[in-house]
């Protein structure tokens, strides 16, 4: 009879102060179970409030100060060129449009994932194109409008044979663009292919980390092989479902705010105007005096030769990835 009285006991105050967490915004999690009493969800749920804070068992909470309300999404497209810098294949040797077409399929997918978190964010998809045919535009905006996503489409017409001039210009354009967004930018090459998670994983990253820092910052999608050819020291962050190390180079698909690229613009428009060596040398020096992050493993694969530094991640299943966006 004690026993009964005293789970009815216990349960009572469970109960009383699962309400008390409540009003004031305090999580509870039952190590019994792995069950979060307050917003009724599990250790395989997600914990965490965009906008609000950031939960991570054994961490315990963030709480987020810089929400991030949009989200621009600028492809820069050609479905004629292969491989800009050099003449091999690229992985799954296939038509370079197969590339532009499964890179629009991934981004699609994750930002529906995306809206589904951050229920308040506003996307739209900006295409920026250089040559490719009519039909392949309008399958790639087919495909946004689909899904309804805002979208914007710009068509730069080239008839200069060399084809990294032809992408500086592609390059400059999306620059241009981004000073008249309204928060985040994510610029994407036409053979970065995601993972369904990527977009809220990044999200969540960055308004993790720019509390943490008390600052705006830079996040890939990619984690590049060739960044683990020098033996670097380096500093990790774990983001929601992804850790994150600091590195100081990538190529040029990376997401960051108006506001960077507003403080950096004259470095940016130099990249895109005069060629480099290597071509990414401005960004990789704005790297060293901001912070930017890549995650581990990687939530996109470059779809490159399969030799070159520059594109297959480590530990990511490619061709599964590669079938999973097919149309």
């Amino acid at each position: 009879m004690k026993e009964i009285k005293s789970k009815k006991q216990t349960h009572f105050i469970k109960k009383f102060l699962i309400k008390i967490c409540r009003i004031f915004g305090y999580e509870l999690i039952d190590q019994s179970t792995l069950e979060f009493p307050v917003s009724n969800k599990n250790y395989q749920d997600l914990i965490s409030v965009p906008g609000d804070k950031s939960i991570s068992l054994g961490l315990g909470e963030t709480s987020i100060t810089r929400e991030v309300k949009a989200l621009d999404i600028i492809v820069k497209t050609c479905t004629s060129v292969q491989l800009v810098s050099q003449n091999k294949k690229r992985i799954f040797e296939k038509d370079k449009s197969e590339y532009t077409f499964r890179t629009i399929n991934s981004l699609i997918k994750s930002a529906k994932i995306l809206e589904k978190n951050f229920k308040k964010l506003k996307v739209k998809f900006v295409i920026i194109d250089v040559n490719s045919s009519s039909e392949d535009i309008s399958a790639i905006l087919s495909k946004i409008k689909k899904e309804n996503f805002e979208s914007k489409y710009y068509s730069i017409k080239s008839d200069n044979k060399d084809n990294m001039s032809t992408t500086m210009i592609s390059i400059k354009e999306s620059f241009n663009y981004a000073k008249n967004c309204t928060d985040l930018i994510y610029f994407v090459e036409d053979d970065y292919i995601h993972k369904t998670e990527a977009l809220v994983e990044m999200l969540f990253a960055y308004e993790k980390f720019s509390t943490i820092f008390n600052d705006e910052l830079f996040i890939l999608s990619c984690d590049y092989p060739y960044l683990y050819k020098k033996m670097n020291s380096t500093r990790l962050l774990v983001g929601e479902n992804t850790h994150w190390r600091k590195v100081n180079e990538s190529l040029l698909t990376f997401m960051t705010s108006k506001k960077m690229i507003e403080k950096y613009f004259d470095e940016l428009i130099d990249m895109a105007t005069n060629k480099s060596d290597p071509f990414e040398k401005n960004l990789h020096a704005i790297y060293d005096k901001e912070k930017c992050f890549s995650p581990i493993p990687s939530l996109s694969i470059h779809c490159t030769n399969i030799n070159s530094v520059f594109g297959i991640s480590p530990n990511v299943d490619v061709k599964k990835l590669w079938d999973q966006n097919k149309d």
